[in-house]
């Protein structure tokens, strides 16, 4: 099964995250298939996704973790009002 999932990366006590597809079986610091985003919570949780890659592997069967799953939803909520 493919998952899209954080892949924990920085400096100790500053954590920045990698959006990426990746097997399940892989560690969260193993092996990927595609990264396709990044979170910073340090930066006022800056999260940036490829939504093309996202919808394209969604479609292909991958399932999101609940906390990219979370990160998506609270992005598409304040992307209408950041525009408005």
């Amino acid at each position: 099964m493919v998952t899209i999932r954080l892949s924990r990366a920085g400096a100790k006590k500053r954590p920045f995250y990698r959006i990426i597809v990746a097997d399940a079986r892989c560690p969260r610091g193993g092996r990927f298939l595609e990264s396709i985003g990044t979170f910073d919570p340090a930066k006022d949780g800056t999260f940036l996704v490829n939504q093309d890659r996202l919808t394209y592997w969604t479609s292909k069967g991958a399932r999101a973790s609940e906390t990219v799953s979370r990160l998506i939803k609270h992005a598409a909520k304040a992307a209408p009002a950041a525009k408005a």
